[in-house]
């Protein structure tokens, strides 16, 4: 099957699993300790029913919308996603074509492969950029002057990061960029040649917005170290103060999960909050994103822009985070895979499925303006 005929995000994800190796499939593939969380983002949107309506005119339907007052395509955004160039080849770069030319927006990684300047040089649209707080105050700071420098329109700040969650599966690989040369990573690799083959055609292996640009990070030894000790557990609400002067644009807080942590994000100054458990891939245990939504919709009010990030694996489940009041969603992992499988036409090719599963269910629930859905397109006590 080629990713054009793939029918389903389920279908791209089985194409990548056999084209990539195992510790990078995993690690996209994966949550924290018992994964009950990571399951929980997908399952608990199939708990949502919605209302199917009959004998309505279903012409002329749009999908177009705003998120921070930027046009959108369809109010989906490409979620920030660690180790994507490890998912294909100069992955970054083209998910951010893809994302481009389909009319989203693409948010790049602190922990990407291909660094700012590779992405912008690829773009002629802004795109958005995530910021992790390193207790290295000076490389974030360059970090947040090098994303205005390439024109980024929004800067995500992760909040839920200030220490990292234990997941097994990566633990269990040994992962790590470019991976290591034990007889386990070589075999990984010698089964997936035309990942080995895209690979080998790039310089793009390792965390190209980190070395050369931290202070004594200058090959992977020193990498490595520097990674593990850097995340800030003293990160607080006042950091973003400084953060969001620095940065001067448009600012999302990504991480937001309950409803007191919204009402304190109003004070902040943001533009939105992106309601989020990093996929499952932290506290395991957590509410998942969509059963979180509607209290947090409902905490804010009017008064932020909320969004939702997690457990979106169709057009669908877009439609119900946009019922429950979301003015964006975000996808990660379907749209690596659809990287995984088939590189800048797999992005595509996830976008068009989420475009189409979209519309069509707008369609059958009897709307036709995006901008319309509401909790009446729900059935409610189900």
């Amino acid at each position: 099957m080629s990713v054009e005929q793939a029918l389903t995000i389920a279908d791209l994800k089985e194409q990548a699993r056999r084209r990539v190796p195992k510790m990078f499939f995993e690690y996209a593939d994966s949550g924290a300790w018992t994964e009950g969380t990571y399951r929980a983002n997908e399952e608990d949107f199939h708990k949502v029913k919605l209302r199917q309506r009959v004998l309505v005119d279903m012409t002329n339907r749009s999908l177009a919308s705003e998120m921070i007052g930027e046009k959108v395509s369809m109010p989906v955004a490409i979620a920030p996603t660690g180790f994507t160039g490890m998912q294909h080849a100069d992955g970054e770069m083209l998910a951010a074509q893809a994302a481009e030319e389909f009319g989203v927006p693409f948010t790049l990684s602190t922990m990407s492969i291909c660094s700012i300047e590779d992405v912008r040089s690829v773009t002629s649209k802004p795109f958005w950029f995530q910021l992790y707080v390193m207790q290295d105050r000076d490389f974030v700071l360059n970090l947040i002057d090098r994303a205005k420098a390439a024109g980024c329109s929004a800067l995500v700040l992760t909040l839920d990061l200030q220490i990292l969650g234990q997941r097994h599966k990566d633990l269990r690989n040994g992962l790590s960029a470019p991976p290591r040369f034990t007889p386990k990573h070589l075999w990984q690799m010698a089964t997936r040649p035309f990942w080995c083959l895209d690979m080998l055609g790039t310089k793009r292996r390792t965390f190209g917005n980190i070395v050369g640009h931290a202070k004594g990070v200058g090959d992977l030894a020193s990498l490595s170290s520097w990674t593990s000790e850097q995340f800030d557990p003293q990160l607080s609400w006042k950091d973003i103060e400084w953060i969001r002067e620095r940065w001067g644009g448009k600012l999302i807080l990504k991480g937001i999960l309950d409803e007191e942590d919204a009402r304190m994000s109003l004070g902040s100054g943001a533009d939105a909050i992106i309601v989020s458990n990093h996929g499952g891939r932290q506290l395991d245990g957590a509410a998942s994103s969509i059963s979180m939504l509607p209290r947090i919709v409902d905490a804010v009010g009017d008064q932020m822009e909320v969004h939702l990030d997690g457990g979106i694996r169709s057009g669908q489940d877009v439609l119900k985070a946009l019922c429950y009041g979301a003015k964006g969603t975000y996808i990660g992992r379907p749209f690596l895979y659809g990287l995984g499988a088939g590189g800048k036409a797999g992005v595509r090719r996830t976008l068009e499925i989420i475009r189409k599963e979209l519309d069509i269910t707008m369609a059958l629930c009897g709307e036709r303006d995006v901008k319309n859905l509401s909790r009446n397109n729900l059935l409610k006590d189900v």
